[in-house]
């Protein structure tokens, strides 16, 4: 997924060229609203191509008419070719529970939403003419972006782009998605699965029927009847891999090992390599599940921790925080896999943080006492 090969070398500008690239690599890049770091679509383009233009590169991706966001994976940004084959998905959208009470508190809501952002242009719910109120703490949100979030997993809708504190901005598909893709011809259902497996089997490389369903979160049991036929016509190859037990694995054709693997770099929790856990499990014998979620007295790493790939293994994991005001990378933990050389990983990772903090703009790198490699990692860090 993009880490046989080195990151540009430091005095190589990234630009477009690379972006492109890394979406072409992973396929789908998710999205969060978490910035206790860095916005989760972020990472992976460090973790393959190192530091770059965060502006030219969000500028790229939601205005470029390259991608499109939408309920991909989760919410994620995928390439245009994606919208006809996910059309089935968005025309099947069932009415929501909540939406059917926002029609039937304010018949004609939907309708007006539509028509106000077709009339005037793109809107959020802060720029709705009638937003509404929240109903509750949590998930009581209000009709405005009950409505847009609803409209925009129909396909009614789509999100044009963020604003910089990750607002979404919503539009019309005829002003968002190109005529190349939104006009182009729809797939029946059964052709459309293959083509996001082929996708997915591009991505990844390998994996099992649940793991190349995942990554459109398709139904395990609704594509295997679609991978016996890619099968069958010599698109994919089914493999046995050790310790991966009986079930059948599904190989790329053009999936290669590469003959080495320099990575260094810390991954993202959304990160296509490792957002399936089980798949990480068995990739790298890593069991990981993130805890933000986790009341704090039960975490049992930290609040936002990300894996630290170096080479073809994952020797480590770090939560982080970006304390942005003060201009420091906080290493709240640091804790290091069975078996591995800590003095190495701790200098490797070091080099890693430092990096990260010159491009986050947080260059003080200040490792917390807390796991098993926090003192060496300390040590390394100066």
């Amino acid at each position: 997924m993009g880490f046989g090969r080195e990151r540009p070398a430091r005095d190589v500008r990234r630009d477009v060229r690379h972006f492109r690239r890394v979406v072409d690599t992973v396929d789908i890049v998710q999205l969060d609203s978490v910035n206790v770091l860095a916005r989760a679509h972020e990472l992976p383009f460090w973790s393959r191509i190192g530091p770059h233009d965060r502006a030219a590169r969000d500028r790229w991706l939601w205005r470029s008419g390259a991608q499109y966001e939408g309920w991909i994976h989760v919410a994620s940004l995928s390439s245009v070719d994606v919208w006809p084959l996910l059309h089935h998905r968005r025309a099947e959208t069932p009415v929501w529970k909540q939406i059917r009470e926002v029609e039937e508190s304010h018949p004609g809501y939907l309708d007006a939403v539509l028509a106000e952002i077709g009339m005037h242009g793109p809107r959020s719910i802060r720029s709705l003419d009638d937003p509404g109120e929240r109903t509750g703490p949590w998930w009581g949100m209000p009709k405005g972006r009950l409505a847009l979030d609803y409209l925009a997993t129909r396909g009614d809708l789509v999100i044009h782009h963020r604003t910089p504190t990750f607002v979404a901005v919503y539009d019309l598909p005829e002003r968002v998605i190109p005529p190349s893709a939104r006009e182009a011809e729809v797939p029946p259902l059964e052709q459309a699965r293959e083509q996001l497996l082929l996708r997915a089997a591009a991505a990844h490389g390998i994996g099992t029927a649940a793991d190349l369903a995942d990554h459109h979160r398709l139904v395990t049991r609704d594509v295997r009847p679609a991978l016996a036929r890619l099968v069958a016509g010599g698109l994919l190859e089914e493999v046995r891999v050790r310790g991966w037990g009986d079930e059948p694995v599904y190989r790329h054709p053009e999936a290669g090992a590469a003959r080495s693997y320099p990575a260094r770099t810390l991954l993202s929790p959304f990160d296509p390599l490792v957002w399936r856990r089980e798949r990480a499990l068995r990739l790298f014998d890593f069991h990981y599940r993130i805890e933000i979620y986790v009341p704090e007295p039960k975490r049992v790493y930290g609040y936002y921790v990300l894996p630290f790939l170096l080479g073809e293994d994952v020797v480590a994991r770090v939560d982080l925080k970006a304390d942005r005001q003060s201009g420091r990378l906080l290493v709240r933990s640091a804790f290091a896999e069975d078996g591995v050389d800590r003095a190495h990983v701790a200098r490797e990772l070091a080099a890693e943080l430092a990096d990260l903090g010159a491009w986050l703009e947080v260059p003080e790198v200040v490792v917390e006492n807390r796991g098993d490699l926090a003192s060496p990692l300390a040590a390394a860090v100066g």
